[in-house]
């Protein structure tokens, strides 16, 4: 877009039309002073000042958010970003007027629409089940379960919007129920001496958070920020609202220790794939990467790692809540490897209560994903197996 701005001199120089082009995505503001015959009009010098100050304010602002979008900083709130923010949250007006079931019936027609129309999902979905159950869950098997997943996401997609309105300290039970297992969790957690909870991407991993806090247990989830900055700045003040404090991954480790330092309690998503410099270990038979640092904390500050759950126990808005196993300091007290001990254990106790109910397990997720050194092909094109 072209400009034309009035410039006026300081020393006498009269007024002139200044040419500003912008071209090729370039953003460049070009002054010019040509000495006119003094017997010309002054122009005053705080007019020109004025003038001037606007365009270079423009161009400040400007040149500082193109360079920090070159270098991918997130500050850069886009147009896109809005327009998304504002989407999601008009879904969210509509879903709000009506039932949380019907919502979820809804939920579920969806997601066998995008398991008919999202190949890419549904063969990952299936090649996972095919290397977790190997040749004791049949095609067909698979293909109902990896169906079943995909509607659960979609449903617990929905919850999310519904959870923060209808789970509280006075409306809790009507929607969770405690497990018989969660007895000894609570009670670990009631010593108020630290603690960091663990669960997977199995049944509804944020409905877990809010009702710990709705039970009376603030907690702090270790959480990756959304690409969206509207969204996120949403979803942190949700969650800070009903007493769910999140903190970021990136350099997580120091905030994390003083948490557990003080006496709270940590939550995590333990069984995301931790890239090559992870510590691979046993998941349905298969090595998988796991992140060090959930270990590392509970050894540095003693504290033990409750291995919990919300499991769907019906087509509606109903879970049950429950901790499988508790990791006490004095477990791995003297092992040779305390760290590769301690995150086999968390992950075979996931392992166990997404076997009791695949179908609400992401199996979409790359949980293999990367692999270990001593494997010289990808793990993809391995010869079938079972566990």
């Amino acid at each position: 877009m072209d400009h034309f701005l009035r410039e006026k001199s300081v020393e006498s120089k009269p007024c002139r039309l200044v040419y500003l082009p912008f071209w090729q995505g370039a953003i460049e503001l070009c002054y010019t002073r040509v000495h006119r015959r003094r017997d010309r009009r002054v122009c005053d010098t705080g007019m020109r000042e004025s003038l001037e100050s606007r365009p270079m304010a423009l161009l400040r602002t400007l040149m500082d958010r193109v360079t920090r979008r070159v270098a991918g900083a997130s500050a850069v709130h886009l147009p896109l970003d809005w327009f998304a923010y504002c989407g999601i949250r008009l879904v969210d007006m509509v879903f709000q007027c009506f039932p949380i079931n019907v919502n979820l019936r809804t939920a579920r027609w969806m997601g066998s629409i995008w398991y008919r129309i999202m190949p890419r999902h549904r063969e990952r979905a299936i090649e996972h089940l095919r290397l977790a159950y190997g040749p004791r869950m049949s095609q067909r098997q698979r293909e109902r379960v990896a169906l079943a997943s995909m509607q659960h996401v979609t449903m617990m997609a929905v919850e999310m919007l519904f959870t923060p309105r209808l789970i509280n300290e006075w409306t809790w039970p009507r929607y969770i129920r405690l497990g018989e297992n969660m007895r000894p969790g609570l009670e670990a957690l009631l010593s108020r001496r630290g603690a960091i909870v663990l669960t997977g991407h199995y049944g509804n991993w944020e409905l877990l958070g809010f009702a710990m806090t709705a039970l009376g247990f603030p907690m702090v989830a270790v959480m990756r920020p959304l690409d969206n900055p509207y969204l996120n700045d949403h979803v942190m003040g949700v969650r800070s609202r009903r007493g769910l404090q999140l903190l970021y991954k990136k350099g997580a480790t120091q905030s994390a220790g003083d948490v557990l330092a003080a006496g709270g309690t940590l939550a995590f998503i333990a069984d995301q794939n931790a890239g090559h410099k992870g510590q691979f270990v046993e998941f349905f038979g298969r090595k998988a990467s796991t992140y060090k640092s959930i270990a590392l904390l509970a050894i540095e500050y003693q504290v033990p790692i409750l291995v919990a759950y919300a499991r769907r126990v019906s087509d509606g808005y109903e879970y049950e809540i429950g901790c499988n196993r508790i990791i006490r300091p004095e477990e791995w007290t003297g092992r040779d490897d305390e760290v590769h001990w301690i995150t086999q254990e968390y992950t075979r106790a996931i392992e166990e209560f997404v076997r009791q109910a695949p179908e609400q397990y992401l199996w979409i997720h790359r949980r293999w994903k990367s692999r270990p050194k001593e494997e010289q092909r990808p793990l993809f094109d391995s010869p079938k197996a079972g566990t």
